[in-house]
């Protein structure tokens, strides 16, 4: 067995891989990236490129379908080609991953090993049996898989996750959608869209990640009456059948059904990919979850060596932060016994939903708990909203009683511009009026966000200054 030296050890060249050893390496350390393959990170191979090529797919079938609200007809009508969508997710995925791997062929042949890590001791690795990796500091930065019920072994041919999905040759004639959260509300109503017959199943009343329960009535009621919603709904069993797979469930009521889908796609959920890594080895207090305990401004488990990042500390599992969270512990492991603690980013999350889900900063449960007052504004009456038939949804700001942005839970058309803005501002611990200050352009999707600052304004008292500052309000929204 060879063995290897090097001041920074990497495993796993993702996101938050690939950025902490661009980190390391500008910090001057010596570093060795290692990964099992098949590179070209979760994002761009089976995240967020593919699932958006097929919702744009989705969203270009639907802008067609409902042309007539508009006085537009096609007299020939519309037809979906399952084959070419496909193809054309699978076409511009390879793009997005082809542009990683070309990356990652730039690292020096020295600098990277093939092959699958699992530690020796606190500052060892031995990867593939073949080669023993001693380094002054290692970050572990694995990414995480896709969960998939045990109730489902008997049809595993039949089971699709984020995963596998895009590798269908065509769209499949029904689908089963286990997950209701982010990915699951995404890729269900993409297929809805495409003609696909879509379920979509949870076992809780959530949807989409929201927390807000305001928010949340809304957004049942929008979806509910595009999708085929089975909230509070439970999976009993998965078996073979002549079109596919018989699915049991068990619906709020109590009632009992079976219903056959071509395929099941499982979107419950991730798990970080630490169970190969004999963490034992290494020495770490784990939580009760099995990942390793971190001090999340430096990314350092416990007072070791040792960093994690990205999807394997199930923290933050959005690419933005697992680059952040990469360069962090990157710097830190390049620095090691010397560290640096990073203040993180505002959080900020955004389903490509339509309309668009987004939360930021501070999330409800926290809110409420600390009395903050509360800005909202609804969609259904907003101008530009109107103007494109997408009025529709609830905007919810929270702040402290002196009017300062803490966070906020957003459904409607294009939030995900607002919720940029809303999240650079709750960053800078801007107040209401202050924002209230900037320009906001009429007509835009822009002026909800507007609205509901006023609205927060008013309940903090602050109109009363804002008159003495001469603000203009500009047109009604």
């Amino acid at each position: 067995m060879k063995t290897l030296v090097c001041d920074v050890a990497i495993i796993g060249a993702g996101s938050a891989g690939l950025a902490a050893n661009s980190a390391a390496h500008a910090a001057g350390a010596t570093v060795l990236l290692i990964d099992r393959g098949p590179g070209g990170t979760t994002c761009a191979r089976v995240g967020c490129m593919p699932s958006k090529l097929l919702l744009a797919a989705g969203d270009a079938a639907y802008a067609a379908q409902s042309a007539h609200r508009f006085g537009v007809s096609l007299p020939a009508g519309i037809a979906v080609d399952g084959a070419a969508v496909m193809a054309r997710v699978r076409r511009e995925r390879d793009r997005f991953v082809g542009s990683v791997l070309d990356g990652v062929a730039h690292i020096p042949a020295d600098r990277k090993l093939l092959g699958s890590a699992r530690f020796y001791g606190p500052n060892s690795l031995i990867v593939d049996d073949q080669t023993r990796v001693e380094a002054r500091s290692i970050v572990i930065a694995t990414g995480s898989t896709s969960l998939v019920p045990q109730q489902l072994d008997a049809v595993k041919a039949r089971v699709l996750t984020n995963e596998t999905v895009f590798e269908l040759a065509t769209l499949p004639a029904s689908l089963a959608v286990l997950g209701a959260g982010p990915l699951g509300l995404e890729l269900a109503q993409g297929m809805a869209r495409l003609g696909v017959k879509v379920a979509l199943f949870d076992h809780g009343d959530k949807l989409g990640g929201l927390r807000d329960p305001s928010l949340l009535g809304v957004a049942r009621k929008i979806f509910g009456a595009a999708l085929d919603l089975r909230l509070r709904s439970e999976i009993q069993s998965a078996s073979e059948a002549a079109a596919g797979v018989a699915l049991k469930w068990r619906d709020a009521a109590g009632a009992e059904h079976v219903e056959t889908f071509e395929y099941i796609l499982v979107a419950a959920g991730r798990t970080p990919n630490l169970s190969e890594l004999a963490l034992e080895r290494a020495g770490l207090a784990l939580d009760p979850h099995g990942t390793p305990m971190f001090d999340r401004t430096t990314l350092q488990c416990g007072d070791s060596a040792i960093f994690i990042a990205g999807d394997a500390d199930h923290d933050r599992p959005v690419l933005h932060e697992a680059s952040a969270e990469g360069r962090i512990a990157g710097a830190n492991a390049a620095s090691y016994p010397k560290l640096d603690a990073t203040a993180r980013m505002t959080p900020l999350v955004i389903v490509f939903s339509d309309p668009n889900i987004a939360a930021i900063g501070v999330p409800f449960e926290q809110a409420k708990a600390t009395a903050v007052v509360i800005g909202e504004a609804s969609y259904e009456d907003q101008g530009r909203a109107k103007v494109f038939l997408q009025n529709a949804g609830l905007i919810r700001i929270y702040g402290d009683h002196e009017g300062r942005l803490l966070g906020a839970e957003m459904l409607g058309p294009a939030v995900e511009h607002s919720a940029h803005l809303l999240a650079w501002c709750v960053q800078q611990k801007l107040k209401a009026h202050e924002v209230l200050k900037f320009p906001f352009y009429h007509p835009t999707f822009e002026e909800g966000l507007r609205s509901a600052l006023r609205d927060l304004c008013g309940k903090v008292g602050s109109l009363r200054k804002m008159e003495r500052d001469s603000i203009t309000f500009g047109p009604a929204t």
